[in-house]
């Protein structure tokens, strides 16, 4: 603070306002400049941070189709699992096309140079299983999805062992033992035994 002029009046000197210190800052007034270098580097960035989520708007149409083998199956049974996607651009690389069983995720599998990705499933459960292959773009081909339907049974029961053999074998009627081989076979309360000897080839 001082006199101007001999005069009664105090002159106060302000100080300059300080820099900025950065967004939200409450010190200064000074507008923050972005250069059109800064600039084009956050929007490459943000496209950056697009493309890990979907394809770029530039990005050209692509169908999938998908097709179980067999499409009729029993539990635990291997399928295969077939998509091939079609787009006017290269369709490999990004994510790959990502199979589903219902709202199940099986896995993601990378498509190959003739644009096809496979997968082998089996299921646990009998019943309609509701087959979805999604492809996920990249940065030519624009994400596309497909679904098929796989028929599950249970699995078949072993069957009982034949009757015929099981009265001859299991029943007793014929009883064989090891070494020199001795057939006891009982008809009409006879005994009837035969012996041969036994022969290594």
């Amino acid at each position: 603070m001082s006199l101007e002029g001999g005069s009664d009046r105090p002159s106060v000197r302000h100080p300059t306002a300080p820099a900025p210190r950065g967004p939200g800052s409450e010190q200064g007034t000074e507008p923050v400049h972005i250069t059109p270098r800064k600039a084009r580097l956050t929007v490459a960035a943000a496209l950056a941070a697009v493309l890990g989520l979907a394809s770029p708007a530039w990005a050209v149409p692509s169908s999938t189709t998908v097709t179980a083998s067999p499409q009729s199956t029993s539990v635990n049974s291997p399928v295969q699992l077939l998509a091939t996607v079609d787009c006017p651009s290269d369709p490999t690389g990004g994510l790959g096309v990502t199979f589903f069983d219902g709202s199940d995720l099986l896995d993601t599998v990378p498509v190959n140079a003739n644009g096809q990705a496979s997968y082998t499933a089996s299921f646990t459960t009998a019943g309609s299983h509701t087959i979805t292959a999604a492809y996920n773009g990249n940065t030519e081909c624009d994400a596309s999805n497909s679904t098929t339907n796989v028929q599950v049974t249970a699995a078949p029961t072993p069957p009982d062992p034949t009757p015929g053999f099981c009265l001859l074998a299991c029943g007793g009627l014929i009883n064989f033992s090891v070494g020199d081989i001795t057939n006891n076979i009982n008809t009409s309360g006879r005994g009837i035994s035969s012996r041969v000897p036994w022969q290594h080839r």
